[in-house]
């Protein structure tokens, strides 16, 4: 984690209204094309079959090709890569080509936000969207550097993006301008 508080001084260059980070994940092409092919191999059997144990088995193993492939398919397309965007008051994560799932966060709600240089899918089981009792919930598309944004009811939220640093110091200088709330609600 790195000391923001130098480089946000007089000297530094004006921060963006609306910054954007991307992270993408090449491999799991590979895991969309085997959905792919179990998809493929559903359709040809339903399609030229020639078995003869009976319609039942045919019936399973079609259903079975297919469903099997659009479960691999939309597991990994859904995280290809994800999108972050920072503007105005609030953070918004989106996943895969579709923007689903899709994460929303207040900067009302931050209480800090840390640089990590590097995360990996192992510290959080895997790809994808990933909640860890220990750890927080975060969106894991590949390894390496992410933006941890503490929440104000103790719990964090991790996001794998590239120029997260850049990130953090626009969320640190626009917590600094954010009115805080009174203990009495009002």
């Amino acid at each position: 984690m790195k000391d923001y508080s130098r480089q946000e001084g007089q000297g530094a260059e004006p921060l963006p209204e609306t910054w954007t980070g991307r992270a993408t994940n090449r491999v799991q092409w590979l895991l969309a094309a085997a959905g792919a092919g179990c998809v493929a191999l559903g359709v040809e059997l339903a399609v030229d079959s020639n078995w003869t144990s009976g319609v039942a088995a045919l019936l399973m193993s079609v259903i079975g090709c297919v469903a099997a492939g659009l479960l691999i398919l939309y597991g990994t397309l859904a995280f290809v890569h994800v999108a972050v965007r920072l503007d105005g008051d609030c953070l918004e994560v989106r996943c895969g080509h579709m923007g689903l799932p899709r994460r929303r966060i207040e900067l009302a709600y931050v209480v800090d936000a840390d640089f990590l240089p590097r995360v990996t899918p192992r510290q959080w089981g895997g790809w994808g969207y990933r909640w860890r009792p220990e750890m927080g919930t975060a969106v894991v598309v590949r390894r390496g550097e992410a933006l941890v944004l503490r929440l104000g009811d103790g719990r964090t939220f991790t996001v794998t993006v590239d120029d997260a640093e850049s990130a953090v110091r626009i969320i640190r200088s626009r917590l600094l301008l954010l009115p805080k709330p009174n203990a009495a609600g009002v």
